[in-house]
């Protein structure tokens, strides 16, 4: 399947259904769940009516009914719904093994950072992934031109590049829900899962998170266990880029803005403050999960209560757990430990006409809701770990203009809300004084920390993260597009070799490893053979020629090979340039000094690969691995990629992460600052660079469209063209030579 930019349909996919189908009076009815996600996708459609860019929405999620029940519902036409909806019937035990096993007993308490509660179990991983399989032949059986398919959340991580494996061009995106944990965390998982887990990702154009930090995560995940380098969060894949990005979820705020002023809102709001009437209240709203941190939260309340007797019997927690549907043993314990603790405080501080703690397990409608979030003084909102907590927002979106919320610094929520009361959930102390602080905080301070967040809540809601998501999926397929490079046909070499016979100034930029030779087992096994140094010789004898070798190569090696030949060299990526029949000159600005620093760690990680050695020029240190097995020249490469990054950071070193080999320089040492002198100092009419690895990117960006880039070998690249391989390089010197030699035969 082809995608030509427009997106004509919407399918979303998710773990269950947006709704729950119930019988009343001999009727199927539907009841429509007030999930983040659906409250997102029902507030795009009704505020983006009149350029709404889809021509239907299409949701696939697991049935929690029976197919009987559905084929009832389906044959009522009467359907509220602004949707189409594919139930996908999963057999009961598989489903029980995918969702409580792998999704909530493996990823949700890793990637929370709970990796003493995760259970390691191959059964639930194969549950897991037979069920993303069982979405992805679903969803492969519904796709057609046009659709752009949305995946959602931690349970369906795999099913990106289940789908991409069928539709190669299809816009896919997929966004988490969850934290994407640190690679320290995510590392614990088995290396088969985390392997399929992050290619399963990739299998997606866009990739969305809450925000920056789950980004970063995510990012050195992919280059930690995949290899892949990315760039301003651009990923490069061996056969297109993709992006990765943050997009922090908002709320429809003019729903809980205005819904705090209803009628029946304020009637609930002043019947709950009449019983409260000279305390002050503190809210909390939660899941009943470990790790929201209620316990937590109590004891930093309990900390307050013995830290200021003052406030007795003048202010109330109120504190809602609401049941979770998971089936996980740990939600028992949780609510056993969590009533106990209640129990304990309300113990020892209540009096004969006052409890600390108002404490309620169930679920709260949406009146109740909103009514607590209006007439609470304080919101109390501190969980161990989130991904975001819209909680947090819609309690700020339903203040009038007085109020504070406390919010854990541990939110995703956090990142955009720096006029709450951040804490640290863990700290007692913190949590008491920050509750002192709320509950004295003059008026005037409260109006302007709310204002701010109310205006920031406000000009990023749930529409603009769709449309944002939404929109930048166009801008990732074009830029897809745009980055796809053309293989050098006999076509396109004609009209090469025809703009070369016309020009009068030409120059040709050229790589050594990988473009002019092969790679070999040691640097110094790789030597231009007398073929190729007889096509140089010749292309250098016609003035109009200007041949520039430039390598990463030092310059000892370039000039005992191409020394005699009237041929400009560049060793080390620009450190060193010897011009046609002149000396060599190198950099007078670069210190080498920095190399006693940076060799004995690549000398610790050469010695614990076998096979890996360093190679030392005069400005430049790399480590080679190309001896290295397989598995862990990779393993060892990218534990030396991080240790270098953090050793070098806020330094002039560079580093590159090339064809098997780590190299390390000096910024400002690269094939396109070299390549832009070129241009500057010579009016050319013709130029063509070629080049394999990472380094000739900055040459190829440098170029631009001033001539021909060519690629050697497949993948991302800025070059225009490629060609498959070094011999296919030779050959074009070849027709080169024919137009710059009429009696030239071929060598």
């Amino acid at each position: 399947m082809m995608c030509d930019g427009s997106i004509k349909r919407l399918v979303i996919v998710s773990n269950r259904l947006p709704f729950q189908l119930h019988v009343h009076n001999q009727q199927v009815q539907v009841n429509e769940s007030d999930g983040g996600l659906v409250s997102a996708l029902k507030s795009y459609l009704e505020n983006q009516s009149e350029d709404y860019s889809f021509d239907s929405v299409l949701w696939l999620g697991a049935a929690e009914f029976q197919e009987k029940l559905w084929n009832k519902f389906r044959a009522n036409s009467s359907s509220s719904l602004r949707y189409d909806v594919e139930p996908v019937f999963i057999e009961r035990k598989t489903y029980n093994q995918y969702y409580n096993g792998f999704c909530n007993a493996t990823l949700w308490p890793l990637f929370h950072y709970f990796p003493s509660f995760v259970e390691y179990d191959h059964n639930t991983f194969r549950s897991y992934e037979d069920v993303n399989r069982i979405f992805a032949e679903k969803i492969v059986s519904l796709l057609k031109p046009g659709d752009f398919v949305w995946v959602h959340d931690y349970q369906l991580m795999l099913l990106p590049q289940m789908i991409r494996e069928q539709f190669a061009d299809i816009p896919i995106g997929f966004f988490l829900h969850i934290p994407f944990p640190s690679y320290e965390i995510f590392r614990l998982l088995h290396k088969p899962w985390k392997e399929k887990l992050v290619r399963g990702l990739l299998g997606a154009d866009l990739i969305g998170f809450h925000t920056h930090e789950y980004v970063q995560h995510f990012l050195k995940a992919v280059q930690m266990v995949c290899g892949y380098d990315n760039q301003f969060r651009t990923i490069h894949l061996p056969n297109r880029i993709i992006k990765a990005e943050m997009f922090p979820l908002g709320i429809d705020f003019e729903k809980f803005h205005v819904t705090g002023t209803t009628p029946v809102i304020m009637e609930r709001r002043d019947s709950i403050r009449a019983n409260f009437a000279d305390q002050k209240i503190i809210f909390s709203v939660d899941r009943l999960d470990y790790t929201k941190g209620i316990t937590h939260r109590m004891l930093g309340f309990e900390k307050f209560l013995e830290r200021h007797p003052e406030w007795k019997e003048k202010v109330v927690f109120i504190l809602v757990v609401v049941p979770s549907r998971q089936v996980i043993s740990k939600y028992t314990e949780r609510k056993k430990l969590i009533e106990e603790e209640i129990g304990r405080i309300n113990g020892r501080y209540s009096t004969l006409s006052w409890q600390p703690i108002i404490y309620r397990y169930s679920q709260l409608s949406f009146t109740e809701l909103t009514a607590m979030y209006t007439v609470a003084d304080v919101g109390l909102i501190t969980p161990l770990r989130d991904g975001m907590n819209l909680v947090a927002k819609e309690f700020v979106a339903c203040k009038a203009d007085t109020g504070v919320l406390i919010l854990s610094e541990l939110a995703g929520a956090a990142n955009e809300m720096g006029e709450a009361l951040l804490v640290n959930p863990m700290d007692e102390e913190e949590v008491s004084s920050a509750i002192v602080t709320a509950l004295t905080m003059s008026e005037n301070d409260q109006r302007e920390r709310i204002a701010k967040l109310k205006q920031r809540l406000r000009d990023y809601t749930v529409v603009h993260w769709m449309s944002d998501f939404i929109n930048q999926i166009h801008e990732v397929k074009e830029l897809q597009r745009k980055q796809e490079t053309r293989y050098l046909s006999k076509a396109s070499m004609s009209d090469l070799v025809a703009k070369f016979n016309k020009s009068q100034k030409r120059l040709l930029l050229l790589d050594y490893d990988g473009t002019l030779v092969g790679y070999a087992r040691h640097p110094s096994l790789a030597i231009p053979d007398k073929r190729l140094v007889e096509l140089l010789r010749l292309l250098s004898t016609d003035i109009r020629n200007d041949i520039t070798i430039i390598s990463g190569r030092d310059s000892s090696f370039l000039q005992a090979w191409f020394g005699d030949l009237p041929v400009n060299l560049v060793s080390e990526h620009g450190v060193g340039v010897k011009l046609k029949s002149t000396p060599w000159t190198y950099r007078t600005d670069v210190e080498p000094s920095w190399k006693q620093i940076i060799k004995p760690v690549l000398e610790i990680f050469a010695r614990r690969s076998p096979g890996a050695f360093i190679e030392e020029k005069k400005y430049t240190l790399v480590w080679h691995y190309r001896n290295v097995d397989a598995e862990l020249g990779f393993i060892r490469s990218r534990e030396l990629l991080d240790y270098l990054h953090h050793m070098v950071r806020n330094s002039l070193l560079h580093i590159i992460d090339g064809n098997k080999v780590i190299e390390i320089r000096i910024v400002g040492n690269d094939k396109g600052t070299i390549t832009l002198k070129f241009l500057e100092e010579h009016s050319y009419d013709f130029v063509v660079s070629i080049g394999d690895d990472k380094t000739d990117e900055d040459m190829f960006r440098a170029l631009g469209d001033k001539g021909y880039t060519i690629k050697v070998g497949p993948g991302p690249t800025s070059a225009q063209y490629y060609m498959k391989g070094q011999q296919d390089v030779l050959e074009l010197l070849d027709e080169l030579n024919k137009t710059s030699c009429p009696i030239y035969t071929a060598v």
